[in-house]
């Protein structure tokens, strides 16, 4: 469910109208709904009730600020995987006792940076990892608390690109080798072991390789404690896919995925972590459009709007459907139109959707690109010069620009000209 719907025949945001913010701030823009992510952050809690838990939502999926802010609120921590997103944590209000540092490339400055900032924990993703991380705690005359990512070698049925769980994947330490890498890391000055952290990919539509994963987790849990490791809390990672078009092919609710965590791993008394990101923030956000030309080609009609691969780039990398509506609801029985639906930029790859049948458009219409707020405006470049383009955040009958639209002049000042020239 989100709050993205029709009344009085024009789409809204909550109690906005995306017309009005349009008028307001002009077109592309990004538009996220405050009562979507409080929703959707509240099934999570219900999901675990009864667990020691945090959610920890996974920075990466929409990075702004206000949404950062917004969750925190509700007492959620953060999954950063860069220095920077730390610091974007941290400019938001949240402290680093709810701050979980992933990722398979920290540097030793990163590193740094969050011992002394303050942080929950480590997600150590190799040995090389752990003995830099070892280090520079000890030469700080501090104890990095970190978990070892295990690689359970879990195929998650999901896109190539954003699967992180099979034995070739860059992620993790590899579970044949886990137990060895506990001991040295028991060894180690300056580390605390305090658990295990598993993650096995994006976007995952079944709760089958959740299950195994976690079965695997359980086992592995039970294996560290008879070692005399103190395995205390579990990172479960992320994944749970969303509904990207309007079937009755949903993927698994929050609530049957906290049934399963329950079930594998309830009965292990430890502290419970989980990493959601796109479940939260995809269906709190839309893309709002312009149609520019409508373009008759041979033997197919192009809708050509003015937002772009480099303001939404999943249709162009990972072939990602993303539903198109008008803003402006549709006659009952209206006759559908088919287009092929496509950006300004000089790229073939600049194309949303092929053969979509949508209404009749024409230039000047509004559409929305829903499900839009996770892995867009994060993804998004200045590619041909285009700026990236305004982050509105809607609370009830309310609307604030959260990122604006730079200007060209910003843009190009950017750039220094050496003194030779």
């Amino acid at each position: 469910m989100d709050h993205f719907h029709y009344k009085d025949g024009t789409l809204h945001a909550e109690e906005v109208a995306l017309s009005d913010i349009a008028a307001e701030v002009g077109t592309p823009f990004y538009c996220y709904s405050t009562a979507t992510l409080t929703r959707h952050f509240a099934l999570f809690q219900e999901a675990l009730e009864g667990l020691p838990h945090l959610i920890c939502f996974a920075m990466k999926s929409n990075s702004n600020q206000a949404v950062i802010r917004t969750l925190a609120a509700l007492g959620a921590g953060m999954d950063v995987v860069s220095i920077g997103e730390y610091l974007r944590a941290k400019a938001a209000g949240v402290p680093g006792e709810r701050i979980v540092f992933s990722g398979v490339g920290k540097t030793r400055e990163d590193m740094r940076a969050a011992l002394l900032g303050g942080i929950r924990q480590f997600n150590v993703e190799s040995e090389p990892e752990l003995r830099a991380l070892s280090a520079e705690a000890s030469a700080l005359g501090l104890r990095a608390p970190i978990t070892l990512r295990i690689n359970p070698d879990v195929d998650a049925r999901t896109h190539e690109k954003i699967a992180t769980g099979k034995k070739e994947n860059k992620f993790g330490i590899p579970i044949s080798r886990a137990r060895a890498v506990y001991a040295e890391a028991a060894a180690l000055p300056g580390i605390e072991v305090v658990g295990i952290d598993v993650h096995i990919g994006s976007q995952l539509t079944e709760l089958e390789p959740f299950e195994e994963a976690y079965q695997k987790v359980a086992d592995l849990t039970i294996a560290l404690r008879a070692d005399g490791h103190d395995i205390r809390r579990l990172d479960l990672g992320g994944g749970l896919g969303i509904p990207y078009t309007r079937s009755n092919e949903a993927p698994p609710l929050p609530l049957d995925y906290g049934a399963l965590i329950k079930r594998t791993l309830g009965h292990l008394g430890c502290e419970i972590e989980i990493e959601p990101g796109r479940l939260i923030s995809g269906n709190a956000g839309v893309l709002v459009s312009q149609v520019i030309w409508v373009k008759q080609g041979e033997g197919r009609d192009f809708l050509i709007v003015d937002a772009a691969m480099n303001d939404l780039v999943r249709p162009s990398m990972y072939g990602a459907h993303h539903d198109i509506v008008p803003l402006i609801e549709p006659a009952v029985g209206a006759a559908p139109h088919s287009f092929d639906v496509v950006g300004p930029v000089c790229e073939t790859g600049d194309t949303f959707a092929k053969d979509r049948a949508l209404t009749d458009l024409a230039e000047g219409d509004l559409v929305a690109f829903r499900s839009a707020g996770a892995y867009g405006a994060v993804m998004a470049s200045e590619y041909n010069t285009r700026p990236l383009i305004p982050e509105v955040l809607v609370h009830g009958a309310e609307f604030a620009v959260i990122r604006p639209r730079p200007s060209y002049d910003e843009m190009i000042n950017r750039d220094i000209i050496p003194k030779w020239l």
